[in-house]
């Protein structure tokens, strides 16, 4: 845990990472709380009507004991993967810890996956147990003659088709488990990466990938923990985002999470949420605030008990920035990751550290530069690479059943991103897009993502995306997609009048030459935009 530091430079120069030679990461965020304060509250889980219900640490540890002696004996051994498809509740959390004490390896899977892309991870993984809902579990039905590997599903909400009942099979086994001794590095989670530019790919992770997430949480969420902090996200929690970035490092340090994911972000609603449980820290994704900022809510401060939010996935851009610090009355601390390395780069206001567009300064304990072409560290002000030296805690064991994937991610000893930054001369890193999203315009390299934020700051836009679309002249131009703002009339005086409200602000070459109106901008359950969708549609 860190101290409350000096300085943020202070904190650079003193932190290291003390990583024990065993580490279980079930047995660290339930069972040592559970083992001095049991009735401690875990889990504040959200109900529309009616109070909310509390799981306690010690009710987390007996029934995640109960179900690690269950799978066991059903035969899931040390290193068989597990399936956690399940919305944000109790059991998601009970899944987790059960499968990191017996060793197996837990692949937590978004509830609003589609047939073909839970298929393909299923598959892909090797799943041989799943833990899901009824609803799930009939969608999955009709893929268990492709899943050779998957023997036992488990639904939390009744018994479900070829299913066994979650209390049921779990109450079977004893109270007592004892957490296997495992090493910091053994395999313990597996997250796909979201798929916004190819195929996904199972990222695996040792135990260690929580203490690895410690420093940049706690930076981002203003020194977590103090008296009465309460944490919620609206991030499904089959997310690295949800996952890493608010439930675990939560629980570790003993705050509560609220559990409660919308099917859909309703800002009015989220809102609603955190002032009714008194929610002192928030992981808001850019898509999230983005919504808050179009659908133009009235933001009750004196209703809010928030202190801090921390926000990551996409880039925040300064439009949106601004309009967080001045609504919440509080800057959002923006940091940076993958789901292969997550939070090494962030900001904590708290400390000095925040800037409108920039995703932070390198998280002390990570090792972060900019790459050139050439594989080397380029000087402060010259655009490359974003890449963490390894080793890293935080950092990925390997993809999947992929080598030559692991293999192509590093540049020596550094772990590459595929994005494109530039770090200035306090430290601070701006984010200029990933590698595959840049536009090359009549010889300009030109990142989307200030072209995007300065869209959204137009009166009649409510979300944009910017891709590149083929030129035989300049061989790309820009293109926006625009979501335009409830009763806004579309016309071609709109276009003219974005393009120019672009151009006056950025420059010539970056304003969009071609601007097409859509209804809807679709994203991944993380919340990232599939840029390749848009990509596709504008190539001939």
């Amino acid at each position: 845990m860190l101290t409350r530091p000096t300085s943020f430079p202070d904190l650079h120069r003193s932190f290291r990472f003390d990583i024990p030679g065993l580490y279980n990461m079930g047995r660290d965020v339930i069972d040592r709380w559970a083992a001095t304060e049991p009735d401690r509250p875990a889990l504040i889980v959200h109900r529309e009507a009616g109070p909310p219900r509390f799981a306690t640490y010690g009710y987390l540890a007996s029934w995640s004991n109960r179900l690690a002696n269950a799978l066991k004996a059903s035969g899931l051994a040390v290193g068989d993967r597990m399936g956690i498809l399940l919305p944000q509740s109790p059991e998601t959390v009970i899944s987790h810890v059960a499968a990191y004490k017996m060793g197996a390896i837990a692949v937590p899977l978004a509830i609003l996956f589609g047939t073909e892309a839970l298929r393909y991870r299923l598959k892909d993984a090797g799943i041989k147990v799943l833990v899901t809902t009824v609803e799930a579990a009939e969608r999955i039905e009709p893929l268990r003659s492709s899943l050779s590997d998957l023997e036992l599903v488990i639904t939390v909400d009744g018994t479900g088709p070829n299913a066994v009942d979650f209390k049921t099979f779990a109450g079977q086994g004893g109270r007592e488990f004892e957490a296997i001794d495992s090493r910091p590095d053994d395999p313990a989670l597996m997250i796909y990466t979201s798929g916004t530019t190819g195929a996904p790919k199972g990222a695996l992770h040792g135990h260690q990938v929580l203490l690895g997430h410690l420093p940049g949480i706690q930076l981002s969420q203003e020194l977590m923990p103090q008296p009465g902090d309460v944490m919620w996200t609206p991030s499904d929690w089959a997310w690295a985002g949800g996952l890493l970035n608010a439930l675990m490092p939560a629980l570790h340090y003993g705050v509560p999470v609220v559990a409660y994911r919308f099917e859909k972000f309703d800002p009015e609603r989220a809102l609603a949420l955190m002032a009714r449980h008194k929610v002192t820290n928030a992981f808001l994704p850019p898509t999230a605030l983005k919504m808050m900022k179009a659908d133009g809510v009235r933001i009750d401060r004196d209703a809010l008990k928030l202190r801090a939010i921390g926000s990551a996935g996409e880039r925040l851009g300064t439009e949106a920035f601004h309009w967080a610090r001045e609504a919440f009355g509080i800057p959002v601390n923006e940091f940076y990751g993958q789901t292969e390395c997550n939070a090494v780069i962030g900001s904590c206001a708290g400390l000095g550290v925040s800037k409108a567009g920039a995703i932070g300064k390198p998280i002390p304990g990570h090792s972060v530069v900019i790459l050139g072409e050439d594989g080397e560290p380029v000087p402060a002000g010259v655009a490359g690479e974003i890449a963490i030296e390894r080793p890293d805690p935080v950092m990925f064991l390997k993809y999947w059943n992929q080598p030559e994937a692991t293999e192509a991610k590093f540049v020596g000893d550094y772990m590459t991103t595929g994005d494109r930054g530039v770090m200035d001369d306090e430290g601070y890193i701006s984010f200029i897009g990933r590698d595959d999203d840049l536009i090359t315009s009549a010889g300009y390299r030109i990142g989307p993502g200030e072209i995007e934020d300065c869209l959204i700051a137009h009166p009649a836009v409510r979300l944009a995306v910017v891709v590149g679309k083929p030129d035989p002249i300049r061989t790309e131009i820009v293109k926006a997609y625009v979501v335009p703002q409830d009763g806004v009339t579309v016309s071609d005086d709109l276009v003219n009048d974005i393009k120019s409200f672009v151009r006056s602000r950025l420059s010539a070459h970056e304003y969009p030459r071609e601007i097409e109106f859509v209804e809807d901008i679709p994203m991944t359950t993380s919340g990232k935009v599939i840029r390749r969708a848009f990509r596709e549609a504008a190539t001939p």
